[in-house]
């Protein structure tokens, strides 16, 4: 496995418009040791997805422009054996059965519990 490679499939993508939440979430996780990749926009990660191996990816559900049950929709067609963890601010019922239709590996809302949101980036990543 190439290097480059090697560091795409131990790379944790954060998808999040809020850039509090996104900083957050990017020194959380990388404080633990995981690779991080932070996109403020849905479509900016939809993009590095349609190139890249993406073994994990962590999206909000609500996002300007393309929301995060978009891009899990989208992501489907192009990358369908990324494992997916979601988090929200919002509780929506709805939005929860949608997203929980498409099996993602968690769902959180926030703030969620620091432990078990690492627990399930490990647990997503030794399944990617």
């Amino acid at each position: 496995m190439s290097e480059s490679s090697e560091a795409e499939a131990n790379e944790v993508c954060l998808v999040d418009d809020d850039p509090s939440v996104l900083r957050s979430m990017h020194y959380l996780l990388a404080s633990e040791g995981f690779k991080i990749r932070p996109f403020n926009k849905a479509e900016d990660f939809l993009a590095h997805a349609s190139t890249h191996r993406v073994p994990v990816v962590v999206t909000d559900i609500w996002m300007d422009g393309v929301t995060g049950l978009e891009l899990l929709a989208r992501l489907c067609a192009i990358s369908p054996r990324t494992k997916v963890i979601v988090i929200t601010a919002r509780e929506d019922l709805a939005a929860r059965a949608t997203a929980m239709a498409i099996g993602p590996i968690a769902f959180f809302m926030k703030p969620f519990n620091d432990e078990k949101f690492i627990a399930a980036v490990r647990e997503a990543l030794n399944q990617a």
